[in-house]
């Protein structure tokens, strides 16, 4: 699904949304509804894909834990009334690559359980920021890797990485909201939203 540079977005006012939040944001770019039907049908095009074979979910905190958690319980219950059974199991990587607003060159990989555990197993992947992680799944040699993300930035480098399966192309905007941040702030924002200059300022570290 893309959306176009010239999409306005919502009217906050059209929402409910945390008060603590007034003054920092300048609309709407993704309703919570819009992203919950759109996760289930990204969830129902993997279950297409993977077909019988069991899944490690490998889930890059922090921004990706609400769409995974949603993800992941899409496909449990598109497996629970189906003919086939799918057998998931979920781990946690953490991937820092901001500092306020601006992309860092170097990319830091916290936390996660050995690696090594990922051999010939399938993988799907869930978050933003994914090249330096494949580079180091791809060295145990699984039996598949696939990436889900719910968001897809158009951007001008022509090196951008494109997933397996996305919920959203947006132009290249902040945003935040269902668990994207700015500086640890609006995780607890349903809507995704674009911040604006008050709110980039108000939270700058």
């Amino acid at each position: 699904m893309q959306i176009s540079d010239s999409w306005p977005g919502y009217s906050l006012d059209l929402f409910t949304y945390p008060q603590h939040y007034y003054g920092d944001l300048e609309y709407v770019l993704i309703p919570h509804g819009i992203i919950v039907d759109r996760t289930e049908r990204l969830a129902k095009d993997i279950m297409q894909d993977i077909g019988d074979n069991d899944i490690v979910v490998l889930c890059v905190l922090k921004g990706g834990y609400k769409f995974c958690a949603d993800l992941v319980e899409h496909i449990k219950n598109l497996s629970r009334n189906s003919e086939r059974f799918i057998s998931m199991k979920v781990d946690f990587v953490r991937l820092k690559s901001y500092h306020n607003d601006q992309s860092m060159q170097d990319m830091q990989i916290m936390g996660g359980d050995d690696l090594s555990k990922l051999t010939g197993k399938d993988i799907v992947g869930t978050g933003r920021t994914m090249k330096v992680l494949l580079n180091n799944i791809e060295k145990y040699k699984p039996k598949m890797i696939k990436v889900a993300s719910l968001l897809v930035k158009r951007t001008s480098q022509p090196d951008g990485y494109r997933p397996d399966y996305y919920g959203f192309e947006i132009p290249d905007l902040f945003v935040v909201g269902y668990a994207l941040d700015y500086n640890e702030h609006f995780r607890d924002l349903n809507h995704i939203c674009v911040i604006n200059d008050h709110g980039k300022a108000k939270y700058r570290v």
